[in-house]
């Protein structure tokens, strides 16, 4: 019967000691090294980008800015070629391009839908959509930094490369965004009042 409480004990023992109380058991499936990593954001930012291919006409066809609706069709056919740039860095690494759903661009999407429900049509609504399109950028800003610097550790120079170019395209959206935002549709919403 010792022998039994025994291991018992010991299993709640390695058990705490591998997983203390507060800190997340790992899936099996967990990436347990940096390659694994990079891989499963990779997995994450390509759904996201072809989730964005289907979100981003809807943001268009609801702006009432000409320049809004511009920023974003221009953006459309950058996130068409950053999904072509993903499908090599898959390569690059010698795996097929696979997709793996990304909950944080899921809630984004959803988040800008009811923006739009929110929001009467004009430039309150353009407002709301640079706002939502604002936070959609700055996660892909933060993704595509942090996968370009994973791919410059891992030694992949040319992924890197590749992240760095999508990285830089997403900065300047923002930027445009911002300009849009600042020099006319802010402006125009805060005059409703």
């Amino acid at each position: 019967m010792k022998t039994t409480e025994n291991t018992t004990n010991s299993k709640k023992a390695t058990a705490n000691e591998t997983t203390p109380r507060g800190v997340t058991k790992p899936k099996s499936n967990a990436a347990s090294g940096l390659t694994e990593l990079f891989e499963d954001g990779l997995k994450d930012i390509y759904w996201a980008e072809k989730a964005l291919t289907k979100a981003l006409p809807t943001m268009v066809k609801n702006a009432s800015s000409v320049e809004l609706k511009d920023a974003i069709d221009n953006h459309l056919t950058e996130t068409e070629e950053q999904i072509t740039r993903l499908e090599e860095v898959f390569k690059i690494l010698g795996k097929k391009a696979t997709a793996k759903k990304c909950d944080a661009m899921e809630g984004l999407i959803e988040e800008a839908k009811g923006m739009l429900e929110e929001t009467e049509i004009g430039v309150v609504r353009d407002a709301a959509i640079i706002a939502a399109s604002q936070k959609i950028e700055h996660y892909e800003i933060a993704t595509y930094g942090t996968l370009r610097q994973f791919a410059e550790t891992l030694g992949l120079p040319e992924a890197a490369t590749l992240l760095e170019q999508t990285l830089d395209e997403e900065k300047g959206a923002d930027k445009i965004l911002t300009e849009v935002a600042v020099n006319a549709v802010n402006l125009e919403a805060a005059e409703i009042e």
